[in-house]
Formats: structure tokens, sequence, C-alpha cells
């Protein structure tokens, strides 16, 4: 039986609390983890390629047809629903105690929930622009086009607004990440392995006392936890 009592008065005790989280979350959504033993990189695919370099922005330019067909099948999770996990974090900003939701998942499933404050290190495909004109399009759009899809108003390439392999994080949510990290009270961390910079690196921004850790395998930042579960962070979530 997990003891979620200690989370609990952590949580009960403060009214500046912070949220980073990783693919993990989104597990319990029936979308998979990129890194688990039964996520996205351990899945035979029917290609030469791995999932690292098709998701890549070298790959995007220079088979962009691939990339769309390879993003649209394993990327995009449309039917998926908000999980326990996102249903409290939603609550306790609601409740005032929650400043922040700092995600690396791009399936908006925070905002779904009804999460206001939500810092997209890595995108959303629920955003897409043209690469020509600028455009805005929804999901739907990208999932009904055919191969790769074209804005209706320049035809140029609609690339989904997700960071690839090889881009860089945008600056300003990443500078706005590490303010709310600084300045927590409480740093809850959850359903990340914190092995993918730069957004694993955040936490060293954390100069409180209560850092919790909640990930089903040990992490990196273990030894600096004050308190930690190995846990499916929906399951234990569900117990506050």
């Amino acid at each position: 039986m997990v003891d979620v009592q200690k989370l609990k008065d952590i949580i009960d005790g403060s009214d500046n609390i912070v949220f980073f989280g990783g693919a993990g979350v989104s597990t319990a959504s029936n979308i998979p983890d990129f890194r688990s033993a039964d996520g996205l990189y351990s899945g035979k695919s029917h290609t030469k390629y791995t999932p690292e370099e098709m998701l890549s922005h070298d790959f995007f330019i220079s088979h962009t047809e691939e990339f769309f067909n390879f993003y649209k099948t394993k990327m995009i999770y449309k039917d998926a629903k908000p999980n326990e996990a996102h249903k409290y974090l939603a609550r306790l900003e609601k409740e005032g105690k929650l400043k922040a939701v700092i995600t690396q998942n791009i399936d908006g499933l925070h905002q779904m929930a009804g999460s206001q404050k939500v810092l997209e290190l890595h995108g959303s495909v629920h955003r897409n622009y043209c690469m020509k004109c600028g455009k805005f399009f929804n999901l739907d759009y990208i999932i009904n086009s055919e191969g790769i899809p074209k804005c209706d108003k320049c035809h140029g390439i609609v690339k989904p607004d997700v960071v690839l392999y090889q881009e860089s994080l945008d600056y300003d949510i990443l500078q706005e990440a590490i303010n709310y990290i600084r300045n927590a009270d409480v740093l809850i961390v959850g359903g990340t392995s914190l092995s993918v910079y730069p957004a694993a690196g955040l936490v060293n921004y954390y100069r409180g006392d209560k850092l919790v850790l909640v990930n089903k395998t040990p992490t990196p930042y273990d030894g600096r936890a004050n308190l930690i579960y190995y846990e499916n962070i929906a399951e234990l979530f569900s117990k506050l």
C-alpha cells in the first residue's frame, strides 16, 4: 500500500506548487511513452529509420511525406482523454495551489482537463502553421490532409508546432518555465525519466526543499528528491 499522506501534507501546506511532467503523465490516457519498454522507441517499424531520425528537422525537410506518415500514425491520439493526473492538477490550480504545469507532452490533455497555465516545452499537435504565409491550422486539418498537408491559401507546407530533434525549444517558454520552478515552494516532477535535455535540466533551477519525484523507474535526480514514488502518476494522484 502506497503511503500518500506525506505528499498530501506537502500539497496541503503550500499554495505555490509547480508541476513538471513528461510522457508518463499521458500513458494512462493510452498514449505510449517514448522511452519505456512498451513505448514508441521499442516498437518495430517497417522502415530503416529510427523514430529519432524520423522526428528530426532534417528528416522533415528531406523526407516530408514519410515524416507525415509517421507523425499521423504514431504522434497523434485524437481520441485520448485526460486521466486522473491531468484532472487532479487542474483541480489544484482551481484551488489556487498550483501555479503552473510545465509539460514535455504535445497532446494538449492538460488544457482539456481544465488547466489554464500550461507551458508546453515541446509544442502541441493542436497548433500547425503554414511555413510560407504563417496561417494557422487545427489538428483536424493535418489528420484529414492527404500526404503532405498544404496551406489552402498559398500551398505552402503546413508544419506542426512541435519541437523536432535538432530544433531548439522556444526561448520565452523556457525562460517562463525556469522562473516558475525557481520561485516554487513545492516542485512535483512526474512521469518523466529526466533524461531528455534541455528539459530535464530545469529541475536544477529549483531552490526549495520539497522536491517530489513520481516515476515508474529511477531517475538521475532521485538523490536530490525529498520524496519519491515509483508509481504510475495517474494511479497515485487518484488516491489524493
